[in-house]
């Protein structure tokens, strides 16, 4: 079992609470289409919920490239989420900009190991927000 397939599994099992990979993690499951390959994946990703919005990070730990999942949302925009024990349609829309640039500050001083990740690399990292698309 691959390490996202067990955080997966472990979210699924307890209505969204995991164990890993870092205590404070607040994780969502965000099933997203490929870009070329048009096959469905499902990642566990690192939320922020802001004004009642849930937003995605593509940090990639500080990697020099955006994670393969920020080219796929992208080009797919329509996302499930799963978010503790809910289920929903979402459309995810990249926040650029001063709100993009608030957005990242609040998660830093949220979680600071955040701040990290800026020290490995110049890249801006990629936020999205997770508009529900379903009700």
């Amino acid at each position: 079992m691959s390490f996202n397939d067990a955080i997966i599994e472990e979210f699924r099992q307890n209505a969204g609470v995991v164990t890993k990979p870092y205590p404070d993690s607040t994780l969502v499951l965000v099933t997203l289409r490929g870009a070329r390959s048009g096959r469905e994946t499902t990642l566990p990703l690192e939320y922020m919920e802001d004004g009642g919005t849930l937003h995605v990070f593509g940090t990639a730990g500080g990697a020099p490239r955006d994670p393969r999942w920020v080219g796929n949302l992208r080009a797919n925009p329509d996302v499930t989420v799963e978010y503790g024990s809910e289920r929903f349609g979402a459309v995810a829309r990249e926040v650029t900009g001063a709100e993009r640039e608030r957005l990242w500050r609040e998660l830093v001083a949220r979680k600071p190991r955040f701040a990290e990740y800026d020290q490995k690399t110049d890249r801006p990292f990629p936020v999205f927000a997770l508009d529900r698309s379903d009700g």
